[in-house]
């Protein structure tokens, strides 16, 4: 969950580090440090987000040509200036980033302190460079081969670059279970976490393979697997644009990526969708429409935000596909023994295509024989490449670390998926299919029209923001949209809120309404609209603050809510999609209201590549 950089060349390394780092930090900013080698390894680290970092540097000697730096997000040891990376050997002549989780390093800094090894961070990854350096030592061994052979004894997961005063025109990156890039330029490598850092500078990438270790010199690249195999490198080009990574006059990344989605979600249908003639077309899942044809069930699993859009998957490809669905939590789904068969299809969401979990989860499934579909948005990912086929989302880079684009684009999937198996299975007829396609093609435009609201919402936002908790309720496929709801409200404003089928509120929720609870309502037009009205009545009999989501022109809700905001009438169908725009905006302004960072909240991380 950390971001790294890397730079060999004849630049100054400096300047193109810290330039990445802030492109990174969405993954990480409890504190940032730097490497850079110019006759001798210099060392900048601090507490604290990268600005911090320039801060301190300011006066500093920040020459050189070679050179490394990471942000940072917490696993091992607290957020402090002696647990940032680098890290450094007992010897001082050896130089660590990491990103990842090393598994056993209790038990090989156990061994390391019984052979005079002394430590003065917390971390696991201060346990790996003295582990190199040991074998180094020992073996007399140069710098690859000693990274090399101590990944070998390495578990965990990882994503580290190296540096060594001993070689001081060499990086040595390596990769399992975490994402790395190197971008390739003319005499110069560039290496990341992911290609936001590296698009300014070239095109070419080539993506690490999990186990791979990469000499990196200003005019070699060697890749070896850690049991030694040289490895031919693939080369491709990036489509990521710059602008994609600039906030655009924007005050926040999360505020660009909420009015980004009408673009986003047509982009995610281009080339997908006919509705002329009723036809939909996903070729990344094509060769498998026989079994799609015959499967007899599916399994979702995802994480966070992506397992909300798992529950619309679920009412989709069940109300139109008609196959049984179940949603599980790729963290839950891993550490069971669930009954899975070849028989079935396992649908695996994730933004970043890295997250940890869901990776385990993948190959749980493919061990028990299982068909694998991913959904993912980063292309060159580690989930697309480990499964047997599956569909990009096309939503463009997402900066904000509370997810919103990438949501609506993950749902926009799951509706093309279910009426893809739909129209295999021939449980749609095809005027409907027409139809549905036809309504489809016009949700960007209905989004667009929701964005509409924000004035609206920006004056209920002045009224709920010094709220402590909410609720958030809906029915059918409303009900993951509550749930959506409610985490983007917790994550970015810090506010308790929870999501609730509105049914379920009088099983226990209802004891908590009272006049300082607010209670957000899907409640548009759709054919559990009279029971949320009934539900709308208990709250308001208990004087609840009342905020619903309503269908233009409604009548009967506004009535009785304190609060309205009105969405285009649309299929219900598509409900995930209108409604969820309204409680992304509602969540924003509450949060900078309240003073927090939108974009990077506390303790969270974009990606989440560790357990």
């Amino acid at each position: 969950m950390c971001g790294i950089v890397g730079y060999i060349g004849n630049r100054n390394a400096w300047d193109i580090i810290i330039k990445g780092l802030h492109r990174l930090e969405y993954r990480g900013y409890d504190s940032a440090g730097v490497a850079l080698m110019d006759g001798d390894l210099k060392t900048y680290k601090k507490a604290g987000k990268v600005s911090d970092l320039e801060a301190f540097a300011k006066d500093l000697d920040k020459a050189g040509s070679v050179g490394m730096g990471h942000t940072r997000w917490a696993t091992h040891g607290a957020p402090c200036d002696r647990n940032s990376h680098p890290h450094a050997s007992g010897n001082g002549r050896l130089s660590i980033i990491h990103n990842g989780i090393i598994e056993n390093y209790a038990i090989l800094k156990e061994a390391l302190e019984a052979k005079g090894h002394a430590f003065v961070s917390d971390t696991d990854t201060e346990v790996l460079i003295h582990l190199i350096e040991e074998i180094q030592k020992a073996d007399n061994l140069d710098l690859f081969e000693a990274v090399r052979v101590a990944l070998n004894e390495v578990v965990g997961a990882y994503a580290i670059v190296v540096m060594s005063k001993d070689e001081p025109d060499l990086l040595i990156a390596a990769r399992k279970g975490s994402p790395m890039v190197i971008g390739v330029g003319q005499d110069e490598y560039f290496i990341a976490s992911d290609a936001s850092p590296i698009v300014e500078y070239t095109k070419n990438v080539i993506y690490l393979k999990d186990s791979q270790v990469a000499y990196v010199k200003r005019d070699e690249l060697v890749i070896k697997t850690i049991d030694n195999r040289i490895q031919t490198p693939y080369i491709q080009e990036l489509e990521l644009k710059l602008e994609m990574l600039e906030k655009g006059g924007f005050d926040h990344f999360m505020l660009k990526e909420i009015y980004e989605q009408p673009r986003s979600i047509k982009d995610c249908m281009r080339g997908r969708i006919y509705p002329n003639q009723g036809k939909i077309q996903l070729g990344g899942i094509k060769e498998y429409a026989e079994k799609l044809k015959n499967v007899d069930r599916i399994v979702i699993v995802a994480c966070g935000t992506s397992w909300h859009a798992g529950l619309v998957g679920e009412y989709l490809i069940e109300e139109y596909a008609r196959i049984p669905v179940e949603v599980e939590y790729a963290s839950e789904f891993r550490y069971r023994n669930p009954i899975i068969s070849e028989k079935d299809i396992v649908i695996a969401i994730s933004q970043s295509g890295e997250t940890a979990d869901t990776m385990a989860a993948i190959e749980l499934a493919k061990e028990k024989g299982a068909t694998i579909f991913g959904i993912c948005n980063v292309v060159g990912s580690s989930i697309p490449r480990i499964t047997h086929a599956g569909v990009y989302t096309h939503a463009g880079p997402e900066i904000g670390v509370a997810s919103t684009k990438a949501f609506t684009a993950q749902v926009t999937v799951l509706t093309l998926m279910a009426l893809y198996m739909a129209q295999l299975r021939g449980t749609v007829n095809q005027s409907q299919l027409v139809q549905m396609l036809t309504e489809l093609e016009d949700i960007p435009e209905l989004v667009e029209r929701c964005l509409q609201v924000n004035d609206k919402v920006l004056e209920i936002s002045e009224k709920l923001k010094d709220s402590t908790n909410c609720l958030f309720l809906g029915r059918g496929s409303g009900f993951p949209v509550a749930l959506e709801g409610a985490l983007k409200l917790k994550e970015i404003s810090y506010i308790h809120a929870e999501g609730y089928p509105a049914a379920e509120m009088k099983h226990g929720p209802i004891a908590l309404i009272d006049e300082d609870m607010p209670v957000v309502f899907i409640a548009t037009r759709n054919s559990s609209y009279e029971k949320v009205i009934s539900n709308i009545q208990e709250v308001k009999a208990r004087k609840g603050i009342v905020v619903a989501i309503v269908t233009e022109g409604d009548k009967e809700v506004k009535k009785m809510a304190d609060y309205v905001i009105e969405i285009p009438d649309a299929n219900e169908a598509y409900l995930p999609l209108l409604a969820s725009i309204p409680l992304q905006l509602l969540s924003y302004h509450i949060a900078v209201m309240r003073g927090c960072n939108v974009d990077q909240p506390r303790n969270l991380a974009k990606s989440v590549t560790v357990e």
